[in-house]
């Protein structure tokens, strides 16, 4: 094993709970506003999942108020994120669901797994 792939193995979190495409999310940041610190909730659907070991992202999908669609990418793997907490798993059929961005209503929902 080399010098790179020690260090990549001490920096993996080991607390993440087991998060697939489809799956509903609430992911904790920590985020610093002068001196203080506080925890942001971010809620909304694993659209993508990308690379793989310590690089490894998600891209979670929210509507915001007034029906805006925002999208975000999380390094899973960052200690700016406190904790993520899957909510519910969705039922899907992609890897990848870039085709919920052109939705909107009822279409955009997913079925959720029993």
């Amino acid at each position: 094993m080399n010098i790179i792939d020690t260090i990549e193995k001490e920096g993996m979190r080991t607390d993440l709970p087991e998060i697939k495409i489809g799956d509903t999310v609430n992911v904790n940041l920590k985020v610093v506003e002068g001196t203080r610190e506080r925890i942001q909730t971010y809620t909304g659907v694993v659209i993508a999942r990308k690379n793989g070991g310590i690089r490894e992202t998600i891209v979670v999908r929210r509507v915001s108020a007034g029906g805006i669609g925002v999208e975000r990418t999380f390094p899973l793997h960052s200690p700016k994120i406190d904790s993520i907490q899957v909510v519910r798993h969705g039922k899907v059929r992609r890897a990848k669901l870039y085709f919920l961005k052109n939705r909107t209503g009822k279409s955009a929902k997913l079925k959720e797994v029993q």
